[in-house]
């Protein structure tokens, strides 16, 4: 903000005024004389100014220096050019090796992923390759690896299915999931433009892991289609919907395919057995970056030979992906685009694409906050942001669906030992060579083995130990956490996410309106007040009580109670036999309260008149500055004969010396 620095007195005024007799008559006139306190219009101007429009000193992007400099513009554009200032061959050299890796890591996994969101293989290496390429550009995070990933594919086709069948129209299934994506784009673009990146934030840690646990779930119930190979099964991902229809193929039993569950199960063992060894021992981490295409490789030879004597696709005994569109860079997809004002469709899509859009942020700020701590340096969450919203938009003009940072390709390019963005580069194209060259090979890829890449990757989802930690430290949260979850698994993936919403900022509001007040003492031997129920050798001075306002905002929801309480002490536990009360005197530390409405101004008027009622007098000690600016305007100050202090100790000396000039 854009504010007077105002004058410090100097070390001479400031010893006088701790010297002088009247000093703390002084400090009382601070208090009750401060500037003029910005209003409403001033704060939201200057929030805007600093958050939206981001005119800070070290950002000023449109300041004509920044213009007169394209060396200085291009690198705030373009954070990836800071990259190469100290690149050498070295760097270099860890760059392709990563890149490489990663590329192996990625192709089957994203053919996985756009399986499971109801969308042809070739989606899922379209996705792999332009968002890469964009965001590797426009990123501050050097670690985070861009694709398809498992959670954005499962909330696409668990809430698109609902508007087009994938089974009966892909072809307006996939424009709904690429207009989806677009929409994801323009709504992340919006969040970083205008620095609401905090946005994230709101959506609870607890609730996360509950919602990210039942996801992993339905990513299971999804896959036994791929693993047991069958072919009749729901679209729908809740748990009563996937019970009904594995019950149904199972009546029917020549809807199971045992080929398809030997390979899928025995592909799934081996990529877990590959990736606890590479854990266990760093010498065999190339194993678990390999395992995914060592098993594409020979599942495809094993579905080769077990199919090759069968004409048509539907009497394979093992299920394959069948011919897979290729040999050229991604398509335009513009004409896909389902953006008529008139349609059905585009307000159900706007609102799956904010669900989206935050679900995808969420997840992608919170690798790059995880890697970048590990490398010793912040990412900016708006860039960040505002980099997904980019590669979003142009990946839904180039047949890319919803693309984020994935923890576990991530994972593979950090240790793959990556130096900068350039890994990721060298995986789009890698990936896009082997779109150009290789689609023809991939005919016989079996599909429970694209299933066992997916299943793979749910462990990573479930956080037990963390749900354990929540229930232990916090009850409500806990709570949202299981409603979440629950939510997910027995409705929607909305339901859920509005569940565990819903049950967070209840437990705002629930704390917000609580009385939160307590009875503060001084602790021997210093100058410092606290809880006497969390401090019990904490001393008051008789006939005086010290209370303390426990939060930020004194309001309608909470001032009564607040009165109430404060009453009950003064009046009716105070009183001695004669019926007198024995507290003489109730000094209210506001230092904690940031805010007052008129309703609670209302309440400390009531209290004040019915203390004195009962020759109780009240002070107020540390308000901050819009709460003692409303109190003179309401003239409260007046009221309480201007007993306002700087702080409680300034009350309690007030008052020892008004007892010592009466004697």
């Amino acid at each position: 903000m854009n504010q007077t620095t105002p004058s410090l007195p100097s070390l001479e005024v400031l010893m006088d005024l701790e010297n002088d007799n009247n000093g703390r008559e002084n400090r009382t006139l601070w208090v009750l004389n401060p500037p003029e306190p910005p209003c409403m219009l001033r704060r939201v101007a200057e929030n805007i100014k600093d958050n939206i429009l981001h005119y800070s000193i070290q950002n000023r992007f449109f300041s004509l220096k920044h213009q007169s400099s394209p060396k200085l513009v291009l690198p705030l554009l373009f954070p990836i050019l800071n990259s190469f200032k100290n690149y050498n061959v070295h760097k270099f050299k860890c760059d392709v090796l990563a890149g490489l890796i990663l590329a192996i890591f990625a192709i089957p996994q994203a053919m996985g992923n756009a399986s499971l969101a109801k969308m042809s293989p070739e989606y899922g290496l379209y996705t792999s390759i332009v968002p890469p390429l964009i965001y590797a550009l426009m990123a501050s995070s050097r670690e985070i690896v861009i694709g398809p990933v498992t959670v954005d594919s499962l909330l696409l086709s668990s809430m698109i299915q609902t508007l087009k069948d994938p089974t009966n129209d892909p072809i307006a299934y996939t424009q709904l999931v690429l207009t989806a994506t677009f929409f994801t784009g323009v709504f992340q673009v919006a969040f970083g433009f205008l620095r609401f990146g905090f946005l994230v934030d709101y959506l609870s840690h607890a609730t996360m892991v509950g919602f990210l646990a039942a996801v992993a779930i339905g990513i299971v119930l999804q896959q036994f289609k791929g693993v047991f190979g069958i072919r009749h099964y729901t679209n729908k991902t809740d748990l009563i919907s996937v019970i009904k229809s594995l019950w149904t193929s199972y009546k029917t039993q020549s809807e199971w395919h045992p080929y398809n569950f030997i390979i899928g199960f025995s592909f799934l063992s081996f990529i877990i057995l590959a990736r606890f060894l590479g854990k266990k021992k760093k010498k065999l981490l190339w194993l678990s970056h390999m395992a995914p295409l060592v098993s594409f490789i020979i599942s495809t030879v094993i579905a080769y030979k077990v199919n090759f004597h069968q004409i048509k696709l539907e009497d394979y005994k093992i299920e394959v992906l069948g011919p897979i569109k290729g040999g050229s860079l991604n398509p335009s997809s513009l004409n896909q685009l389902q953006l008529d004002g008139n349609g059905k469709y585009l307000g159900p899509l706007i609102k799956i694409a904010l669900t989206v859009a935050i679900i995808s942020t969420t997840e992608s700020v919170a690798v790059g906050r995880i890697f970048a701590s590990l490398r010793g340096y912040n990412i900016d969450p708006n860039r960040e942001v505002l980099s997904l919203g980019i590669m979003n938009i142009f990946g839904s003009f180039t047949s890319c669906y919803v693309a984020s940072g994935s923890i576990s390709r991530t994972a593979v390019n950090y240790n793959a030992g990556s130096q900068t963005t350039v890994s990721s580069i060298v995986m789009a194209l890698t990936v896009l060579m082997s779109l150009k060259f290789l689609t023809k090979l991939l005919y016989f890829t079996p599909k429970a083995m694209l299933a066992a890449i997916i299943l793979s990757a749910v462990p990573g989802l479930v956080d037990f130990k963390k749900a354990f930690e929540i229930w232990k430290v916090d009850k409500l949260d806990f709570l949202a956490c299981a409603g979440a979850f629950f939510g997910v698994l027995f409705s929607s993936v909305e339901m859920g996410l509005a569940i565990g919403a819903a049950i967070s900022f209840a437990k705002i509001i629930v704390i917000s309106i609580q009385p939160s007040i307590a009875v503060v003492g001084r602790l021997p031997g210093t100058d410092t007040f606290g809880d006497v129920e969390q401090y019990p050798m904490a001393v008051n001075m008789p006939g005086v009580l010290v209370v303390s306002i426990k939060f930020a905002w004194l309001c309608f929801a909470n001032a009564s109670p607040i009165r109430e309480k404060i009453e009950k002490w003064v009046i009716n536990e105070g009183e001695n036999s004669k019926g007198e009360s024995t507290i003489k005197v109730v000094i209210i530390d506001t230092s904690s309260l940031v805010s007052i409405d008129t309703a609670g101004i209302t309440s400390l008027v009531e209290l004040n008149k019915n203390l004195t009622l009962h020759g109780v007098t009240l002070s107020i000690a540390n308000p901050r500055w819009q709460v003692i600016h409303k109190l003179r305007l309401a003239n409260f100050v007046n009221e309480i004969g201007g007993r306002v202090f700087l702080s409680v100790g300034e009350a309690i000396d007030a008052i020892l010396s008004a007892k010592i000039a009466t004697v």
